[in-house]
């Protein structure tokens, strides 16, 4: 098949797009960015340089792709790692999500695109309510603290128009928190934060959180291009309360245990959504995604996946 990846540079496409290649799809990459080209080329993508908020460039460049599915990859995530400006942080992701979305579902209808799958969130988006260990069915935070609204309003708008859109096969994948070097939970940021102590256990650590390889996450994408429909879960098989998994992870860095702080001082500090995040966040279960896409993850447990990582770092280059 002809896949057109949008967002081919990301974390998940540069993975994602080698897997693609190797099964024998012919893959086309777009990016926004000129000198990024050469870095396709090499993943084995035909590369498209376009600005994915240009309805009439991405129009053009699925046009003369020609693909049978399209991949969603689109995120701006500079400045992420700070979550205290939650809303600015994700300002840019947000009118991919959006924007961004409508110009490639329109240009899929237009260019007879037959599938599109979608890169979503799962974890914090999930009512607050209930068992903490949530399925697709179950629904989203309908009151959630204004600092998330914005970007909780772009992941429905997604996922809505990818999986409502008449004469296309929809899937949107609600990936867990990425990890993998330089990716999510490892951005250098985030763990220097822990070493330093800088990174508290806010009101007992109770939410919880599910967490995801990049690795995975690209092979699960791989899958979904060519079968399923829907919203999938795509998390590992271990989800944690934060008062596990950060002290957890302290202990691997060998730095000592996070502070440990009330809510009111958190929501004081940080802002009222960090304080959900950390208190009350609910995970997510993938069985959905093994039944139907029969994807297995690599990495079953954050528990290995951080092991690994914090180990081969330790170790000497050759």
């Amino acid at each position: 098949m002809r896949i057109f990846v949008a967002g081919a540079t990301g974390a998940v496409g540069r993975r994602l797009v080698p897997l693609l290649v190797d099964s024998g799809h012919s893959v086309a990459g777009l990016t926004r960015t000129p000198g990024k080209t050469g870095l396709l080329r090499e993943l084995g993508a035909d590369p498209v340089v376009a600005d994915a908020l240009d309805e009439k460039a991405i129009h053009a460049a699925v046009a003369a792709a020609r693909p049978d599915v399209i991949v969603h990859q689109l995120t701006d995530l500079k400045g992420s790692s700070d979550l205290r400006k939650f809303d600015r942080a994700f300002a840019g992701s947000n009118r991919l999500r959006s924007a961004g979305t409508d110009h490639l579902l329109a240009a899929a209808r237009a260019c007879g695109v037959k599938r599109i799958v979608a890169q979503s969130f799962c974890g914090w988006p999930y009512a607050r309510i209930g068992g903490y260990v949530k399925s697709e069915d179950d629904p989203l935070d309908r009151h959630p603290p204004r600092e998330l609204r914005r970007t909780l309003d772009a992941i429905r708008h997604l996922e809505r128009a990818v999986t409502a859109t008449p004469g296309l096969v929809g899937v949107a994948l609600r990936y867990g928190g990425f990890y993998g070097p330089g990716t999510g939970v490892f951005d250098p940021a985030m763990i220097e934060r822990i070493r330093k102590r800088r990174m508290p256990l806010i009101g007992g650590g109770t939410a919880w959180w599910s967490f995801l390889h990049i690795d995975d996450a690209a092979a699960a994408t791989a899958l979904a291009v060519e079968r399923g429909e829907g919203i999938y879960n795509i998390v590992d098989d271990d989800p944690a309360a934060v008062h596990d998994w950060l002290t957890e992870l302290a202990a691997m860095l060998g730095a000592k245990q996070p502070f440990r702080v009330p809510a009111w001082l958190g929501r004081l500090a940080a802002g009222e959504h960090i304080v959900v995040m950390m208190t009350e966040s609910r995970a997510g279960s993938n069985a959905k995604a093994k039944r139907e896409l029969g994807w297995v993850p690599r990495h079953p447990s954050w528990r290995q996946g951080f092991s690994e990582i914090i180990q081969n770092e330790a170790r000497p280059a050759a």
